[in-house]
Formats: structure tokens, C-alpha cells, sequence
């Protein structure tokens, strides 16, 4: 993406955030709680960090955390809530944009949760994802799946991760408020677009879950989450 596509990038996500005061639940998105909970805690790269509650949720159990978002608004909110806690210390929020940048280094967690974007393909960012994952990593990506979509998504906001799971995420892109089917995908069609599988990598779970959620205006409604989670064997190729 070009200086003037992250510049739009930025202003979008700013500009949804100062909207409302507070955007997401505050509380860690369900899966990675599930799936992260039984890990040794060491380095993690939370992409798409929003306000912040999956990275304060993994410096609580011990990880030191990086968490990237293209919103400034975002990370600030994020940095002010993290305070708070003396986890907070354990985090360093970048502004970054994940249509354009990559990190140098690898991590033994990279978590990406819900990266939707209506104007880049969501493989970019999920391989970025999978690239920074450290031999005897893990990887762990978490999207809403096609066929439990929220309902209550906004024409007028179309982000498509508006739900009470936690604090969101995206991948940087803004929308022009009609979501594309190809904007969304099943833990298989990830592990087989991003080509995760032996003997690069040991897929631990690729499963649809249902859970309950509610929407910005107090709505309910069953949702299914995608996700992958596994494990790298080898390095990254070159």
C-alpha cells in the first residue's frame, strides 16, 4: 500500500474510533483465551490490537507482548487502559499498517484476530502473521466464519468484527461499507491458502465454533468463529 493508502487507512480507523467511547468490550477475544491459556508464556505479536484486550490479557499471563494497529486513536486508548495494570509494562504498541509492513523479527505467539478487510485480501495480513512465527511457535488465527456472520453489521461502519468478543481487530484497510464474501474464510481454507501444513507446520485445531454475542445496540445473536491454531516445525523459506 502506497503513503497515501495507509494515510487512509489511519484516518478511517481514527476516525471510527473517536466515534465512540469505547468500541469494543474490553474483555480478550474468547479464543484466544482458549487457546492461548495452556501455552508457555514468551513473546507474542498481537496483530490488529484495537483497544488493547488481548494484548493486556497476554501480559497478564507472562508474555511479552507487541501490538500493532494502524489506528493512532486505537493504540492510544489501548496504552491509557494498559496503564492501569502493571502488565501494562510488558506491552509495546506500534502504529503500523498490516496491508504494508512486516515485522523483522519472530515471535513464539503470533495471534491475529478477526483481520478483515474490505480492500485488501485477507491472506496478505495472515501471512505476516504466519511468517512471524518463531520454529516451535505458534500461530493462531481467529476470523469470523462465512456462515455465522454477525447480523447487526453496519452498512454505514462496515468493519465486520462489531461484537462483545473483545476489542476486535482489522487489517488496516477501511471499507466502502459493503462487505465481500471473499472478505471472510474457514480455519481449512487459511491453513490452505497460507500453506499451513507438514512439514512446515503441526495444525493442533482447525475447527467452526458458535458462540453467543451481542451486538452495539444490546442484540443477541449466534456467531462462528474460524479458527486455526498450529504449531511451526521449520523455518519460514526464504
Amino acid at each position: 500500500m502506497d503513503h497515501e493508502g495507509h494515510d487512509g487507512a489511519a484516518r478511517h480507523w481514527d476516525e471510527m474510533y473517536r466515534s465512540r467511547a469505547r468500541v469494543w468490550s474490553g474483555r480478550p477475544n474468547p479464543q484466544l483465551v482458549t487457546e492461548a491459556a495452556g501455552l508457555e508464556p514468551g513473546t507474542a505479536l498481537d496483530l490488529g490490537c484495537g483497544e488493547g484486550a488481548d494484548a493486556l490479557w497476554l501480559a497478564e499471563q507472562g508474555w511479552t507482548v507487541t501490538a500493532v494497529d494502524v489506528s493512532a486513536v486505537a493504540l492510544d486508548r489501548a496504552a491509557q487502559h494498559a496503564a492501569a495494570s502493571p502488565a501494562g509494562k510488558r506491552i509495546t504498541w506500534l502504529q503500523r499498517d498490516l496491508d504494508a509492513w512486516a515485522p523483522e523479527e519472530q515471535f513464539d505467539l503470533v495471534s491475529a484476530q478477526f483481520l478483515h478487510s474490505t480492500e485488501a485480501p485477507w491472506q496478505r495480513p495472515h501471512r505476516v502473521a504466519a511468517d512471524a512465527v518463531r520454529p516451535g511457535g505458534t500461530l493462531l488465527i481467529v476470523g469470523h466464519h462465512p456462515d455465522g456472520l454477525p447480523p447487526w453489521r453496519s452498512q454505514a461502519d462496515e468493519n465486520a468484527n462489531s461484537d462483545d468478543s473483545g476489542q476486535g481487530g482489522h487489517a488496516g484497510g477501511h471499507s466502502d461499507g459493503h462487505a465481500s464474501s471473499g472478505m471472510f474464510f474457514t480455519a481449512e481454507q487459511a491453513a490452505a491458502e497460507l500453506g499451513i501444513a507438514a512439514p512446515g507446520w503441526r495444525v493442533e485445531v482447525a475447527a467452526s465454533r458458535e458462540r453467543e454475542a451481542t451486538g452495539p445496540d444490546g442484540q443477541s445473536a449466534l456467531l462462528a468463529d474460524a479458527v486455526l491454531r498450529a504449531t511451526r516445525l521449520q523455518p519460514p523459506p526464504t
